[in-house]
């Protein structure tokens, strides 16, 4: 089953608080080259590069002296315009995508529709207020953003879990499962999965 290759977009976007760049190919092979000067956001994002299988290439400087808000927030948003990008007209895709994520005792459903419409559910209870000086209430602002720029529905429920590191990581890789199930190419058609000819 050979690969579209083409599925590939570039954003960058620079305020008084950010500069960021984000260059991904949801076709690739789980390549990542990431850089935000915050570890903890850089190997959520290496996680989700790989576990998507998507080629991912994220350089941000931001006011992180400040706090690590308008950081994380920015490059959500630019994430999500390099994945609504990247798909185009989003023509036989599979639109559809769910996945549950076990990590250790933590366990996340997430549940993407790539339908044109923005929408964030997001019912995560993280025991933990900060995850190496993160607040973890920046996970939900970070994928707010995606959901908002990228143009997709999208439901994360965590299950249970107890460890806060496992549950972000379980929600960032079973995000990253889900949106690959919904962006695969349906190689039997190249019809716009929907009946009202618009996505």
């Amino acid at each position: 089953m050979k690969k579209n290759q083409n599925r590939i977009a570039e954003v960058s976007r620079k305020t008084k608080e950010t500069d960021i760049y984000i260059r991904i190919n949801i076709d690739g092979n789980g390549k990542a080259d990431i850089d935000t000067g915050i570890p903890f956001l850089d190997h959520m994002l290496e996680l989700f590069s790989k576990h998507g299988d998507f080629d991912l290439s994220v350089k941000a400087r931001g006011d992180i002296s400040v706090d690590y808000h308008h950081t994380i927030e920015d490059v959500g948003i630019v994430l999500g315009d390099a994945i609504k990008n990247a798909l185009k007209d989003k023509r036989g895709i599979k639109r559809y995508g769910f996945f549950v994520l076990p990590m250790d005792e933590a366990l996340v459903l997430t549940s993407i529709d790539i339908s044109g419409r923005s929408y964030l559910k997001y019912d995560v209870k993280i025991p933990s207020e900060n995850i190496n000086g993160i607040s973890t209430r920046l996970f939900h602002e970070f994928f707010y953003a995606v959901s908002m720029n990228a143009g997709i529905t999208l439901h994360i429920k965590m299950l249970y879990g107890e460890e806060s590191h496992h549950i972000v990581e379980a929600i960032f890789k079973s995000f990253a499962k889900s949106l690959h199930i919904a962006t695969m190419k349906n190689y039997h058609s190249d019809d716009l999965p929907s009946t009202k000819g618009l996505l």
